[in-house]
């Protein structure tokens, strides 16, 4: 089986928090320009795959107007945006009861592909269910984009036509590296070490178990595109046995570096999990309530005709009220 230190994974895809705001940065900013130039933020993509950008606009005048009214997302917006559609790819999983190694895939191309579009560009939702089917498929957990857009209620056409533009976005690169595994390379050592009791074993199960729901926050952060998937399961099972305290989690590490030719040391790999930790605790998942302004703006940067339909309505309410 491959190894993530000789990975694509870690070669092109582990960066550095000023790396990750350069990219949205840069991908943000592509979008207010396009608002600017075309009065819509909208990328196409047509059924054999190919992009299809809006026309210029050259009466500038004539709709000087309409544009300062569309407001672009900021880049605060846009990672709500994409937290809140991150979370529903882990609801979609859940539902299909597809293995985290697919939900952890399909976060990460998720991820990915952000950093090289706006939201502003691609409405996550589509984007989201392409990502999804895309890793059953690289996962060889075939489900057609049929019954995956069935099960969710949505149209499957857009998943088959998001494909391409989600693979050249990614590089290729489809091959993905999540926490799962080594939380359970972990655990299993443990039971092995002969540290643990016959009778303390129902804890390490709740370590496990706990471990993985840790692992499910931290895939949510920007964690999974800076750090290596075993810091990221070395976190999970950290927090997972500050609740349970199940094992001497510092003489652990020292077990475990001594056990890998590891860069760190045991004081530089904590300090790099209370980074992690941090992510985590200053993560707030957005409600529908927090996201139904930014989703307006959205759809007005996407669909401006979405702007004059929501006048028309608003319009056809007031004359109705002063009816009655």
């Amino acid at each position: 089986m491959a190894d993530f230190q000789t990975s694509t994974h870690r070669s092109k895809w582990i960066f550095t928090l000023d790396d990750l705001i350069e990219r949205r940065s840069f991908a943000n900013d592509s979008a207010v320009k396009m608002l600017e130039q075309y009065g819509t933020t909208r990328v196409d993509v047509n059924v054999d795959g190919s992009l299809s950008y809006p026309e210029p606009i050259f009466d500038l005048n004539s709709t000087a107007e309409q544009n300062t009214i569309i407001k672009p997302l900021s880049c605060e917006e846009e990672e709500y945006m994409r937290i809140f559609y991150e979370q529903k790819i882990q609801e979609v999983c859940k539902a299909f009861q597809f293995p985290n190694k697919i939900q952890a895939t399909s976060l990460i191309y998720f991820k990915r592909f952000y950093l090289q579009w706006s939201v502003m560009q691609h409405h996550p939702k589509n984007i989201m269910l392409t990502c999804i089917y895309a890793s059953c498929k690289i996962e060889e957990n075939h489900v057609s984009a049929e019954e995956l857009g069935k099960g969710i209620k949505q149209d499957h056409k857009p998943i088959l036509n998001n494909e391409m533009l989600v693979l050249q976005s990614l590089g290729f690169d489809l091959i993905v590296y999540a926490p799962y595994r080594s939380i359970s390379g972990f655990i299993q050592y443990l039971e092995e070490s002969g540290e643990i009791r016959n009778g303390e074993l129902e804890h390490l199960q709740n370590l496990h178990e706990t471990a993985i729901q840790e692992a499910n926050k931290i895939m949510l952060t920007d964690a999974p595109l800076l750090y290596a998937p075993g810091q990221l399961a070395l976190a999970s099972l950290r927090r997972s046995n500050e609740v349970h305290h199940v094992i001497d989690f510092e003489r652990y590490l020292d077990t475990v570096l001594s056990r890998q030719n590891s860069p760190y040391s045991a004081s530089e790999l904590l300090d790099l999990l209370r980074s992690i930790d941090y992510l985590v605790d200053k993560l707030k998942v957005p409600t529908i309530d927090d996201m139904k302004p930014i989703d307006r703006k959205l759809r007005m940067c996407l669909d401006p005709s979405s702007q004059d339909e929501s006048k028309r309505r608003e319009k056809k309410s007031k004359k109705s009220r002063r009816m009655a």
